[in-house]
């Protein structure tokens, strides 16, 4: 896991300049979200990093090792990388506006910086890669937030 303060920094104070940026008719490379549905997925899953949804593990035990070594590295998700939560199709979205969902995942990137600056040890579990620390949530929510900003034409 390398440049993890980076990684932090581009999370808390980048991401969502960026995707304020995308238009939100932007064709897709590959899936099914639209902009928004992919801006509304991410509020999901910093939502789970925070430890404010809890969702069961769907990795078995015996794999764990694996995927954990894969979010280590630097590799990239694939493109259409199957998620078992997610349904065939996207979930319809929830706000008005492509802004309104930006504003939400904000809050959600920032209360998940604060949750971890109030309690510095803390672990929260990942449906797909185990128990995860800090260092950890910020290599996964970096690798996922990069692997839709390359969905959406931007390389990162």
């Amino acid at each position: 896991m390398e440049n993890l303060a980076q990684k932090a920094d581009f999370l808390k104070n980048q991401y969502t300049k960026v995707l304020a940026g995308i238009d939100a008719d932007t064709p897709r490379k590959w899936g099914k979200m639209n902009v928004q549905q992919m801006i509304e997925h991410m509020s999901d899953y910093v939502r789970i990093a925070s430890g404010r949804s809890v969702l069961p593990p769907v990795t078995p035990e015996e794999n764990l090792s694996r995927v954990q070594a894969f979010l280590e590295s630097e590799k990239p998700f694939r493109e259409n990388t199957p998620n078992a939560l997610m349904s065939e199709d996207p979930t319809p979205t929830k706000h008005a506006t492509k802004q309104d969902a930006i504003n939400e995942l904000q809050s959600e990137i920032d209360h998940f910086f604060t949750s971890y600056e109030q309690e510095p040890g803390r672990a929260i579990p990942s449906p797909f890669f185990g128990v995860l620390d800090f260092n950890h949530q910020v290599q996964l929510l970096h690798k996922h937030s990069t692997h839709h900003l390359r969905q959406f034409g931007l390389d990162y």
